[in-house]
């Protein structure tokens, strides 16, 4: 397999930073990076994605609305989509997973957990 695709959705340069460092440490990633919803759909329109990791809270589309867009819209139901928010209520866990989200991680995260959501959806080996 060559190199996985992955789409980081956030507002935050920094967050993004950090999603994209933990999984350059397992190496074989490639990475694009989108602002919000609309960012990261302009990014599909230019070319396709193994994995998509997005946060709720963004300005233009929020993470939500860009699952269910990914899911609905694009009919991509195949791509492992990892939420990772600020939210840690259950019941926008509980929407973030009916909508189509494959995994919901609650900041502060911790790279070691983004590295085993997005070993387990793509079935890495560790």
């Amino acid at each position: 397999m060559g190199s996985i695709r992955a789409l980081v959705v956030d507002d935050s340069q920094a967050m993004r930073r950090n999603i994209m460092g933990a999984l350059q440490r397992m190496g074989g990633f490639v990475f694009d990076e989108a602002v919000d919803g609309v960012d990261a759909l302009k990014k599909f329109s230019e070319g396709s994605f193994d994995i998509v990791l997005t946060d709720i809270n963004m300005p233009q589309m929020d993470g939500l609305k860009l699952v269910r867009h990914i899911r609905t819209a694009l009919g991509k139901t195949d791509i492992p989509i990892v939420v990772i928010t600020t939210e840690s209520a259950e019941e926008d866990r509980n929407r973030a997973m009916k909508l189509g989200a494959n995994a919901y991680l609650v900041k502060p995260v911790q790279a070691r957990e983004v590295q085993d959501a997005v070993r387990s959806l793509l079935h890495l080996e560790s």
